[in-house]
């Protein structure tokens, strides 16, 4: 089997009700942007022919808000399931060959590289679908994967219709699948409604391909992290605390020093060069540059600043659109607002 195309194609269309809020789950900010931009700026390295976001509830929101990114949607009007989510975008993908990367837009810790290490293997093993897990200590509300006797998946059982004995299993369904888009549809047209939720479940193509005789290939995340899925406000709070930690050790390892990093916040967009000393409690955000050897005091917020080399900022500075030349010193509890213009 030879896929002429690949074809990413995240699901985007739920309500997220367990975030008990009024907005769109992808649309909720994860470090410092909305949890589906993570998800595109995932993708974008590896040059899909094509990229979709299937969209659903508050649709043009969602939209409006991935319209930086060149990608096409499809709409899910009725949110019947995963399963429902992806046909919908099936006359958009059009019916060429090829494969189809599917993902969901609340999973914003995925890495490019892992995403390439799967695809590459789904295709280098020439299967018609490859479906990423991972072990969690604590499986709850994920699906639970079904080995055959030779190390493939027969099927995917889901929380709700899991049984007591399945439900103890930890290998769970991260919810990626690579798989052959002719293979998708055709599947996928076979799904039925039986199940607690009655949704058409994207995993029942498992047990359909395993019916037929198609092998299931698993690949599998070390880092289960990655596949977090956010369904509350305290998965939010985690994915943010692991992207701010992720960012904090590679300043540490560039040569910054950060004192008590477990209070200090800085955006994904700054810059700090080596030498440059970080307090406690320090809030850093936006296009802000920072010099050699600079020293930050405690309880300073910086956004869209620029600090020259050897720059001492006193304690309790408030500055926005600062510009502080070499070798300058600021007083503590200094107020600096838009000196640059149209940073």
């Amino acid at each position: 089997m030879i896929a002429h195309t690949v074809t990413g194609l995240i699901l985007a269309a739920g309500k997220g009700t367990r975030m008990k809020s009024a907005r769109a789950k992808v649309l909720h900010e994860v470090f410092f942007k909305p949890m589906i931009h993570h998800v595109l700026d995932a993708v974008s390295p590896l040059h899909f022919d094509q990229t979709i976001v299937v969209t659903g509830h508050q649709a043009e929101m969602v939209e409006k808000a991935c319209s930086g990114y060149p990608v096409a949607f499809a709409r899910q009007d009725q949110q019947l399931g995963t399963g429902h989510a992806v046909l919908a975008a099936e006359s958009v993908l059009g019916s060429s060959p090829g494969d189809v990367m599917i993902l969901c837009g609340d999973t914003p810790l995925i890495r490019t590289e892992t995403l390439r290490n799967m695809l590459s293997g789904h295709r280098a093993g020439c299967q018609a679908l490859t479906v990423m897990t991972t072990y969690l200590d604590n499986p709850a509300n994920y699906g639970r994967i079904l080995p055959d006797g030779s190390g493939h998946i027969q099927a995917i059982v889901e929380e709700k219709d899991a049984s007591p004995e399945q439900k103890e299993i930890k290998e769970i369904n991260a919810g990626i699948y690579c798989v052959d888009k002719e293979f998708l549809f055709k599947a996928l047209k076979g799904v039925g409604t039986d199940n607690k939720q009655g949704e058409i479940y994207l995993t029942d193509i498992i047990a359909i391909a395993h019916a037929n005789g198609l092998r299931v290939q698993r690949f599998f995340c070390h880092h289960s992290i990655e596949t977090l899925g956010i369904n509350s406000r305290l998965e939010l709070s985690l994915a943010h605390a692991t992207l701010q930690k992720q960012l904090l050790h590679q300043l540490m390892d560039q040569g910054v020093t950060l004192i008590s990093p477990e209070t200090i916040t800085v955006h994904g967009q700054v810059k700090v060069e080596r030498d440059t000393i970080i307090s406690p409690n320090v809030f850093i955000s936006g296009n802000t540059t920072i010099g050699y050897n600079c020293r930050i005091a405690p309880f300073c917020y910086l956004r869209d600043c620029r600090l020259g080399d050897n720059v001492s900022i006193g304690a309790g500075c408030y500055l926005h659109g600062a510009q502080v030349g070499a070798n300058e010193n600021i007083d503590p509890h200094s107020r600096i607002i838009d000196q640059i213009e149209h940073i």
